[in-house]
């Protein structure tokens, strides 16, 4: 179980430091400048100002409990209790009906870098919160050895 029991929304100052690798770091700045400009051009600066409170880790010294890009996991909806998985993956890589999340979405930021059993809140329409606990990191490609993903 984390030290970290329940979290802020992930843009509030008082977030815990974000783990995350250099090569993750590299393509996720790639990301950023691809999507300043246009319909994503508000989750992109959001990205932007996670990375820049993030502390750079070698991909072999990165938990096996943390979520990275491209890394599948099992969550818990606290309001529903409803379990689902889902892979966390670059925004041209997103299929909500292959449960692939994009980096820019709500729900997709908020979980980079989460730890098995923290608690995030990220907003929902017409000013609700959803409330999601990790419960499993089912792969991580960094844990795996896949370090060409």
């Amino acid at each position: 179980m984390s030290s970290r029991s329940v979290h802020e929304p992930r843009f509030a100052a008082t977030v815990p430091s974000l783990q995350i690798t250099a090569e993750d770091m590299i393509r996720l700045r790639a990301v950023v400048e691809r999507h300043l400009e246009g319909t994503k051009a508000a989750a992109a600066e959001q990205l932007e100002l996670e990375l820049d409170r993030a502390r750079v880790v070698r991909q072999e010294q990165i938990p096996p409990d943390i979520v990275t890009m491209r890394s599948r996991v099992l969550f818990e909806d606290l309001d529903t209790g409803r379990r689902r998985e889902a892979s966390l993956v670059y925004p041209e890589e997103a299929n909500i009906d292959q449960s692939r999340v994009s980096i820019l979405a709500p729900v997709g930021l908020a979980v980079l870098g989460l730890q098995v059993g923290d608690i995030i809140e990220w907003p929902l329409p017409n000013e609700r919160l959803g409330k999601l606990r990790i419960l499993e990191v089912l792969y991580q490609p960094e844990a795996a050895g896949d370090f060409h993903l």
